[in-house]
């Protein structure tokens, strides 16, 4: 999952959300050098996208998407779930979706603890520009497929993420709600 993905699964809890979103950020498995906060936000960012990358439906639903999105397929999918947790954010969480994203938006963090410049500047923008408040429709994920696909350091078709979750918005979706029933089996049973 993307950005919104990470953010849901950190349990309303800011700190743990900005340590989650980190986790792209870090490479390695010695995490001695942070806080236990923001090791917690490592590992579970870690354990999010295994467990994304291992499920059975997802996997499926790659290899049918591959020919349209080759090598970036599993990509588009992060982006695709994140468009149909926005739109169905109230199956899966009580809380209000614009109140969580205005409190993320709004939530400073302690740059010194997380030492990446990179992490700085994507944040920076991710929040400036309220990436998240786009995905909703079609066009903003449109947006970050062709933002995510300039990032890319290979030629790839990941600007046509727009056209393909379009064309097989059903079966992304059906997809995403079998997705989402195991991996909050999974998170919940982690966290009690």
């Amino acid at each position: 999952m993307n950005f919104l993905g990470h953010i849901f699964f950190s349990n309303d809890d800011l700190d743990l959300m900005h340590a989650n979103l980190f986790g792209d950020f870090v490479k390695g498995s010695n995490l001695e050098a942070f806080t236990p906060e923001i090791r917690n936000g490592i590992i579970l960012h870690r354990s999010i996208d295994s467990f994304i990358d291992q499920h059975h439906a997802v996997k499926l639903l790659s290899r049918k998407l591959s020919s349209e999105l080759p090598k970036v397929a599993p990509i588009a999918i992060d982006l695709f779930f994140d468009h149909f947790l926005f739109n169905n954010w109230s199956m899966y969480h009580n809380g209000d979706l614009a109140k969580l994203l205005n409190d993320f938006y709004n939530y400073k963090i302690d740059e010194n603890s997380y030492p990446n410049d990179r992490f700085h500047f994507m944040l920076k923008y991710l929040k400036s520009e309220k990436w998240i408040s786009s995905y909703g429709t079609l066009e903003g994920i449109g947006q970050a497929c062709k933002g995510v696909s300039n990032r890319i350091s290979f030629p790839n078709a990941l600007v046509n993420g727009q056209v393909v979750l379009e064309k097989k918005y059903l079966e992304i979706e059906s997809t995403f709600h079998v997705f989402m029933k195991d991996a909050l089996d999974k998170f919940n049973s982690e966290g009690s």
